[in-house]
């Protein structure tokens, strides 16, 4: 963690949220909060309802009760494009690119919402339209050189392996230059060097771009190592929040979670 960025206000609050599939409760009366410029890591259990928790904040889900509050403005339905728009961005469990299309193409595809220009401008490709492709594709280039990939840029993302994925992924959630970026386990999979490469990344995004981060991540090193705070889940309750030091003495969540092997 760096000792010189400042943690602002909070930006998002997540009020008493209740979710349920059918009759099985996936979320139970949640409340949670996200601080401007912090590293927030959700952990627990599978099925502690992580993901769904990640889902309502982005408008994937929609909680039968409870409400979410962004940058001071009330919420109990937000779709995901809206979401987007507002700096919302995601990563998810399943690598979601386009397999056949290269890493650069991927990456443009987070540029969507910054397009202005309209259809037939762009098919037509006029003075505006021409500019925004070169500003989008500035923007994108600069994210290919901090990620460090410029060696794979023209590569199809099926061909990568697995880590490089998952970091074409976060190129291309940075590319829509989020406020707030929701990161669904950017490690599963990883060997322990992709593990460490990544944790770089994350932690170089917050200091550098002052994005704010929330995470999920089984591995409770990089959890402890790269976060402010951390929120526990356990089936799909809140049963700790603090800083790492306060959760590793959580006797609660060394009973759920610490003290078993997932």
């Amino acid at each position: 963690m760096n000792p010189h960025r400042k943690i602002g206000d909070v930006i998002l609050q997540a009020e008493a949220i209740s979710l349920s599939f059918g009759g099985v409760k996936a979320l139970t009366n949640i409340s949670l909060e996200v601080r401007e410029h912090e590293v927030l890591s959700i952990i627990g259990p599978n099925g502690a309802g992580k993901s769904s928790m990640l889902n309502v904040i982005n408008g994937v889900y929609h909680p039968q009760q409870g409400r979410v509050i962004y940058r001071g403005e009330a919420r109990s339905k937000m779709r995901p494009h809206e979401a987007a728009r507002q700096g919302i961005a995601r990563t998810f469990q399943n690598i979601a690119l386009f397999k056949g299309m290269s890493v650069l193409d991927n990456i443009m595809t987070g540029r969507n919402l910054k397009m202005r220009s309209n259809f037939i401008q762009q098919a037509l490709y006029w003075g505006r339209t021409q500019r925004e492709e070169i500003a989008n594709r500035e923007q994108v280039e600069k994210i290919i050189d901090f990620l460090e990939i410029q060696h794979i840029r023209k590569t199809p993302v099926g061909r990568l392996p697995y880590g490089l994925q998952k970091r074409v992924e976060l190129a291309r959630a940075l590319a829509a230059e989020p406020t707030l970026l929701l990161l669904d386990e950017p490690m599963a999979g990883m060997n322990v060097e992709e593990k460490q490469d990544m944790c770089r990344f994350i932690l170089d995004v917050n200091d550098e771009f002052g994005t704010t981060i929330v995470l999920i991540e089984h591995d409770m090193g990089v959890v402890m190592d790269i976060s402010d705070r951390v929120v526990v889940l356990d089936y799909g309750k809140k049963i700790g929040d603090g800083t790492p030091d306060e959760i590793r003495g959580n006797a609660d969540v060394i009973a759920a979670y610490l003290g078993t092997s997932h």
